[in-house]
């Protein structure tokens, strides 16, 4: 399949792949247009998931792009960040089930599983037979996961008994396993454990009402008095030092995300302004169009730059959390401003679901908060560069 460069690739930044990622990325892209951008205006009104999309995406290599037993991370993280670039720019949500499913779950289980936890459970996501879930936030602690985590683990024999609540968690209301975050009563460090969603005392309810990815199934999640077993436990995850190390690396592909959604967003506002007609011409035509465009691929192209290299980073083994913090609060930024400018451009159209721009301009800010808000991720670099601590 011969790949087309995006025209809002405007320095040529995907020339830095190679023959076999450019196939994958127009393979990928060639069904995202075909299958999935005609049927997601309907399902985000809905505020439902596209089920049919689970295993298509598997068979494409969706899930998979982050772990080989044999060599971890045989994808480069910058080929990775293309892939969630890819699936933004067509749909934020379907962007989001496949970084929790493939980064939080998969990247969790590479990161803190047994060899024998990998083997057992990474296929299986990978390959879309099973969907997960990652259950870090509460309804109660979010920023301050790190000391705040209120939802316990009790170690009885040769079972942990857990108790709590989460809140917020993607693809929860139907998945299969659920990667739960909580304190050990004994030491008081956070690990995790791999909840089937089956095991009794594990309730998911859907939350309701939301105005920003709306396709994302989240859920309330209440755990009363559920026990798994020590096979269950993540062998490597003993604080939430490991928890980070995840967050870490999920952190980066959502700032790739971020610019998924700043060029969708982008392109169909370039898309109307071609089409639009005032005052007897295109409002392409218009200078102050012109200047909302232009400002909006500056925005692009600067945020593009910007997680291309902390991926280059995260590959060459350099990468610190301030690096992925400030690649997250400036791509999410930037983000934030183009969306509001293409539905300048789009005027009063831009919000109807019937050009695509209010989808963008709604699912932005559900990006800028997630996995690390504006602030936190400010603090994070800040604490980097002035040698002191300002969260409290």
């Amino acid at each position: 399949m011969t790949f087309e460069p995006l025209a809002s690739d405007f320095y040529s930044y995907e020339s830095l792949l190679n023959d076999r990622e450019l196939a994958a990325i127009a393979e990928l892209r060639a069904w995202l247009e075909s299958e999935v951008r005609p049927i997601v205006a309907g399902y985000w009104d809905r505020a439902e998931f596209p089920a049919q999309i689970v295993k298509p995406l598997a068979e494409l290599g969706a899930y998979s792009f982050a772990w080989d037993e044999t060599k971890p991370f045989e994808n480069s993280a910058v080929f990775r960040g293309f892939i969630a670039m890819e699936l933004a720019r067509v749909d934020p949500s379907v962007a989001t089930f496949v970084g929790v499913q493939n980064g939080l779950v998969n990247g969790t289980l590479s990161i803190c599983g047994s060899a024998e936890q990998r083997r057992e459970w990474i296929p299986r996501i990978a390959s879309g037979e099973i969907v997960g879930a990652f259950g870090l936030t509460e309804p109660l602690s979010g920023s301050d996961s790190a000391q705040g985590l209120r939802t316990t683990a009790r170690r009885d024999g040769d079972t942990w008994v857990l108790n709590g609540s989460k809140r917020w968690i993607g693809n929860a209301t139907f998945s299969d396993i659920t990667i739960i975050w909580a304190k050990d009563l004994a030491d008081g460090q956070v690990k995790g454990f791999i909840v089937p969603t089956s095991t009794p005392g594990y309730h998911a309810t859907k939350i309701e009402g939301k105005v920003s990815l709306r396709m994302v199934q989240n859920a309330d999640i209440t755990l009363e008095d559920v026990v798994v077993p020590e096979s269950h436990r993540l062998q490597n995850a003993n604080s939430f030092r490991d928890t980070a190390a995840v967050l870490r690396l999920t952190r980066a592909e959502v700032a790739w995300a971020a610019v998924g959604t700043a060029v969708g967003a982008y392109e169909a506002a370039l898309t109307y302004a071609g089409e639009r007609v005032q005052f007897g011409k295109t409002i392409g035509s218009h200078q102050l169009i012109q200047d909302l465009l232009v400002k909006s691929l500056g925005n692009i192209t600067a945020s593009l730059g910007m997680v291309i290299r902390v991926s280059e980073m995260l590959d060459s083994g350099e990468q610190r959390d301030e690096h992925s913090a400030l690649a997250k609060a400036y791509a999410t930024a930037r983000m934030r401003e183009t969306v509001a400018w293409a539905r300048e451009v789009v005027g009063g159209n831009g919000i109807v679901l019937d050009y695509d721009v209010a989808r963008f301009f709604a699912d932005a800010e559900a990006l800028y908060s997630y996995e690390g808000t504006q602030e936190m991720n400010t603090l994070i670099v800040g604490r980097s560069i002035t040698g002191r601590a300002a969260f409290v």
